[in-house]
């Protein structure tokens, strides 16, 4: 088996949850490259900053060069189109991309949207939180718990937001047949812990899985927008065809 032959099968679903009157999360999924986009600066502002960082990935062949300078393309985009439209000024959005190139997945991530692995019936984090809160737990002054009902929980030290200085980083994981990956707005992760999500992981999967974290959420009040990728490495002719999520397909 060739390693180029690895690809992803995707289950992919965004909510509008139970309090917001727009969608302001975007995704794409593909059989090499999974993404979700969460925008901020109003409805308008974060539903227009998510599409174009989606699009920005979906527009190009994707490498590991290309994925360390997109961000600088999504920001220059997010610019230019707050000049041209002053109610769009202030708006920006995180971005976790997962890349499948050969036998690894590079992951690129800004802001507090998640890329976990599933491994061993565990739910791992491999992205790092860009939060006031994540920075507050390394230093060890609040607990993991105390962060989740924190009032300032979601304020972000890093997002794509034009002119920002984001300084991406590309993590590399090796792959293989069978692995397993979630990547989710915090839409999910503000609202479950990672043990429910895990219970509910073990429970189901396809799209059930997604459908069952997405109606979990809801039933936990979905103040935000969730937005759900499972993705799972499979030989190329099972893989999923591109398809856009969210607000990038509104």
């Amino acid at each position: 088996m060739s390693k180029s032959s690895l690809a992803f099968k995707v289950f992919a679903l965004s909510d509008l949850g139970l309090q917001r009157e727009g969608n302001e999360d975007s995704g794409l999924i593909s059989s090499k490259l999974v993404a979700v986009a969460d925008g901020m600066g109003g409805h308008a502002g974060g539903e227009v900053a998510s599409t174009i960082a989606i699009s920005a990935l979906n527009s190009e062949h994707i490498n590991q060069d290309s994925l360390l300078t997109v961000t600088k393309e999504i920001d220059l985009t997010i610019v230019n189109r707050s000049k041209s439209e002053p109610n769009l000024v202030g708006m920006g959005t995180t971005l976790t991309a997962l890349h499948i190139n050969d036998g690894s997945v590079q992951l690129l991530h800004v802001g507090d949207s998640r890329c976990y692995a599933f491994t061993g019936g565990k739910l791992n984090q491999l992205s790092q939180d860009h939060t006031v809160m994540q920075e507050l737990i390394d230093q060890g002054r609040i607990t993991p718990d105390e962060a989740m009902n924190h009032p300032q929980r979601s304020l972000l030290t890093q997002a794509l937001m034009g002119g920002s200085e984001v300084e991406p980083v590309i993590q590399i994981y090796p792959i293989k047949l069978g692995d397993q990956f979630l990547l989710c707005s915090d839409g999910l992760t503000g609202v479950l812990s990672d043990l429910e999500i895990t219970k509910i992981i073990k429970k189901y999967s396809g799209q059930e899985l997604v459908e069952n974290l997405v109606s979990e959420t809801r039933a936990k009040g979905a103040p935000d927008n969730v937005t759900v990728i499972w993705a799972e490495v499979v030989l190329e002719e099972e893989a999923s065809s591109t398809a856009l999520i969210g607000a990038a397909n509104a």
